[in-house]
């Protein structure tokens, strides 16, 4: 089923890092926000990362990232999507990028899993040129990794900022 993106990404003119998903799940899509399912492990690694408490609500995520230099946004605009099954995604059409990366000094993109590192590749390094940091992704269906491993290997990401 179609389904297109209900909510805008979050960034402002001091963003320096993008880190782009796939496609937001069915709880995203229902709260308007990134990463709202509460088996979702990003916003714990970004507390962690950031040496923060763990966010709670909307306005927190956004003041932390905020705070951070640190932009949200989606590869895809609209696909077939069954769930939130990122494998399921079909008909892919891509977020257009260039609003974030003319507005914002972002010096590093990265993406949350194979998926959406993958759809970055093919969808929108043709037109931005930039290449992106594959990151394992924080989703609930990469099992294999624990909160820790994500954690160290997310480390890395902001090495890149210092």
């Amino acid at each position: 089923m179609q389904q297109v993106h209900p909510f805008p990404p979050l960034y402002d003119a001091e963003s320096q890092i993008l880190i782009l998903g796939s496609f937001p799940s069915v709880k995203s899509r229902e709260q308007c926000f990134f990463y709202g399912h509460p088996q979702n492990r990003f916003w714990r690694v970004m507390a962690a990362l950031l040496y923060a408490p763990i966010p709670q609500t909307i306005p927190e995520k956004q003041r932390l990232l905020h705070a951070h230099h640190i932009a949200l946004w989606d590869v895809i605009a609209s696909c077939d999507i069954t769930g939130s099954s990122d494998s399921s995604i079909r008909n892919a059409v891509p977020n257009d990028l260039s609003p974030i990366l003319t507005a914002a000094p972002i010096q590093h993109i990265a993406a949350n899993g194979t998926i959406a590192h993958t759809l970055y590749q093919k969808h929108c390094f043709p037109l931005t040129q930039r290449p992106a940091i594959k990151l394992p992704s924080t989703s609930p269906a990469n099992a294999a990794w624990s909160l820790e491993r994500l954690t160290a290997a997310w480390r890395e990401l902001l090495k890149l900022q210092a």
